[in-house]
């Protein structure tokens, strides 16, 4: 009988039972796709990363309990809190190959492991008129996530958000919403707030999104003419970020830092 390491993390937060958990699975060489898929199902958490040494790092893969995705921020920062302190306990900076590029994570003096991830910009669009009965409450405005397949929702205040609850099932049926939505405002203790609904993904509601903030970030760089910005994505659990636009060469990066606290580590037996 085959056995596999198996963490679970809890992150973008400093507590248990906070932030989002995301379950990690190092392998020594990549499985078959249909048993990593069969292995998310089974944590039915909202990401599973796996990830296999190469020369100048790791390759890592996410899978949701339905489908591989090409970025997911938590799950990263679960996977680098696992190399750092349990593969790799003298090191400081790390690298993933990926779907979207490479991905730099660095632990930081504070203790906190910042992610270098790409910045991708959102375009304006026609608010579809179903979306504000799905959701509840009228968008102020309405943008096209076209990298990452997304639509970013902009409501009026901090407490519209905190207050939406959502026809998850009709935002499931809308399909020119993309993978999911990811509803924002102005924060009153922080820069911006989020929450994130992928239903065509098989996540109803992503605790804490790091992915999406390659998004919210420049989108409230711009709005706020600065770029470094705290974020609290507002779900049940609840999570926290600090990120900052950056130019590297020609190209946009944004760093979204965050902690992580452990939750469980076993093993999975496979046949």
């Amino acid at each position: 009988m085959q056995s596999l390491p198996i963490y679970q993390i809890d992150a973008f937060t400093d507590r248990l039972f906070g932030g989002n958990p995301a379950a990690v699975v190092p392998l020594e060489h990549w499985l078959d796709e249909r048993l990593m898929q069969a292995i998310a199902l089974e944590n039915n958490l909202s990401e599973t990363a796996f990830f296999v040494p190469v020369d100048d790092g790791y390759e890592i893969r996410w899978f949701t309990p339905t489908r591989e995705v090409p970025l997911c921020g938590h799950a990263t920062l679960a996977s680098a809190w696992v190399i750092f302190e349990h593969l790799q306990p003298t090191g400081s900076r790390l690298l993933f190959r990926s779907a979207s590029g490479p991905l730099a994570v660095e632990k930081r003096a504070d203790g906190w492991l910042e992610l270098d991830f790409p910045s991708i910009p959102s375009m304006p669009r026609d608010t579809p008129p179903e979306l504000a009965n799905a959701l509840g409450v009228q968008p102020e405005a309405c943008f096209t996530v076209e990298k990452d397949a997304n639509t970013l929702v902009l409501l009026g205040d901090e407490a519209a958000v905190r207050r939406l609850q959502p026809d998850i099932t009709a935002i499931g049926a809308m399909a020119d919403l993309g993978l999911g939505i990811i509803v924002t405002a102005a924060g009153t203790e922080c820069d911006f707030v989020s929450r994130y609904f992928a239903p065509a993904g098989g996540i109803e509601e992503d605790p804490v999104t790091g992915s999406t903030h390659c998004v919210l970030a420049p989108f409230w760089a711009t709005r706020l003419g600065r770029r470094q910005l705290r974020a609290r994505q507002v779900s049940a659990r609840g999570g926290t970020l600090h990120c900052e636009l950056r130019n590297v060469g020609d190209e946009a990066r944004v760093a979204i830092a965050g902690q992580a606290v452990p939750y469980l580590e076993g093993r999975i037996f496979l046949p």
